[in-house]
């Protein structure tokens, strides 16, 4: 019996003592391949940033990149401390390839997605965007998704396959943009000296740009008001700021001039049954 014990603990020492230190070292490997990807990812995104010509999109796209490849590559450490031969494992890696892609075809296509965003780059990092439904700024483009973050502070993750096969509108892609405010007045006021006021009140404002020259106009006869509107360009970053002041100016300068702004009415006329 004795013998049997110690026989039984000799191996169990054998076999901790040879696939223990295994165990242990693939251990030390997957913290080390793990701290390293995050330090490999943040010293390429340093590195690329101090490059003027690449932009914090591409930046963070390699860094992401990056990332996945030491995590790959500390895999294939791991695999090789137990004894398996790596080129195998990649030539079972790509023979199950074609089951793997059929199975993770949403996976994929974000990844083929995010590879044209980069590669055709309709909007970039910090731009403000709407696709998808959802409207914010552009915080990272990632191998797999895109995040935003929406004026109220809201964080959105997209995939990057949504994003490739929508309309995108980008608000920041041009360094102008066209302010439009309508206005009715009412049909006894005098149509000449309210489109005066309302120019009068454009050229005024150092953020309407001359060129393309700014434009009040009549554009209907309503139901119940004759409609003016404004069109003025100003830089993108004045757009909001000046459609808030213009709206309250609008109806502050009219209201000095005397020209009414009237609500929508209906006028019912009663005939007496014979």
């Amino acid at each position: 019996m004795e013998e049997s014990a110690r026989n039984a603990t000799e191996q169990v020492i054998a076999v901790i003592s040879t696939f223990g230190l295994n165990v242990l070292g693939a251990i030390v490997i997957l913290i080390v391949g793990y701290i390293a990807a995050g330090w490999a990812a943040r010293l390429t995104s340093t590195a690329l940033g101090k490059s003027p010509r690449v932009d914090d999109t591409i930046r963070y796209f390699v860094a992401s990149l990056v990332r996945y490849g030491v995590i790959v590559f500390t895999v294939l450490a791991v695999l090789a401390r137990f004894g398996v031969e790596t080129t195998s494992f990649i030539a079972v890696l790509g023979a199950a390839g074609l089951a793997i892609g059929l199975a993770f075809q949403g996976t994929l296509g974000n990844v083929a997605a995010g590879f044209m965003l980069l590669l055709f780059r309709p909007f970039r990092v910090g731009q403000f965007i709407e696709a998808a439904g959802v409207a914010g700024t552009v915080e990272s483009v990632t191998l797999f998704m895109t995040t935003l973050n929406t004026p109220d502070n809201v964080h959105i993750i997209i995939p990057n396959g949504q994003l490739w096969g929508t309309a995108v509108k980008n608000f920041s892609h041009n360094d102008t943009r066209r302010v439009d405010i309508n206005v009715g007045i009412g049909y006894g006021d005098d149509i000449g000296k309210a489109l005066q006021v309302l120019k009068d009140l454009v050229s005024g404002d150092s953020r309407v740009k001359g060129e393309p020259e700014p434009m009040v106009m009549t554009t209907a006869l309503g139901d119940s008001a004759i409609n003016l509107q404004i069109r003025v360009w100003c830089a993108a970053s004045d757009y909001w700021p000046l459609y808030f002041d213009l709206t309250r100016k609008v109806k502050e300068s009219l209201d000095g001039a005397g020209i009414s702004i009237p609500f929508p009415q209906r006028t019912i006329h009663m005939e007496k049954a014979d």
